[in-house]
């Protein structure tokens, strides 16, 4: 199984507002940039967007070492808050429903395919590609 690397990040200006999302996949020396954007939207959309679409981009089943400034995604993750939500029927501790379902939904069906290990990086530190993704979901969110 090959190993890629995918750095995330979403920005969103107000929230809700305009917002963008950024993800880099680095694998054996190469590198891709991908970005997109939404109006209106969440930051945490963007966020889980990002994760969404660069894991949507590989072909095949990959191990995804997934680095993340986000404590929503990366603790949903680490924490078992996902797999909680699921067998609760997509609801919180609290009884409330699981805000973004939808795209939750997605990322379960992708890490079906991948293995994902979640690392998560402090945001607008000395991380450079983090960096540079937020940059990227920046830009994105000041297009739409």
């Amino acid at each position: 199984m090959k190993t890629v690397t995918l750095y995330t990040d979403g920005a969103c200006s107000g929230n809700p507002g305009p917002g963008g999302w950024a993800a880099i996949l680095e694998y054996n020396g190469h590198e891709k940039e991908l970005s997109g954007g939404e109006n209106p939207t969440t930051n945490n959309r963007m966020e889980l967007t990002a994760v969404i679409e660069g894991l949507r981009l590989l072909n095949q089943p990959c191990r995804v070492e997934l680095y993340s400034d986000s404590k929503y995604v990366v603790d949903a993750l680490l924490q078992g808050w996902l797999t909680s939500w699921q067998m609760k029927g997509w609801r919180k501790a609290d009884k409330k429903p699981v805000l973004n379902v939808d795209l939750w939904q997605q990322l379960v069906e992708l890490m079906q395919e991948h293995e994902l290990h979640c690392h998560w990086v402090k945001g607008h530190a000395d991380n450079p590609k983090n960096n540079r993704c937020d940059q990227l979901a920046v830009m994105e969110s000041q297009r739409v």
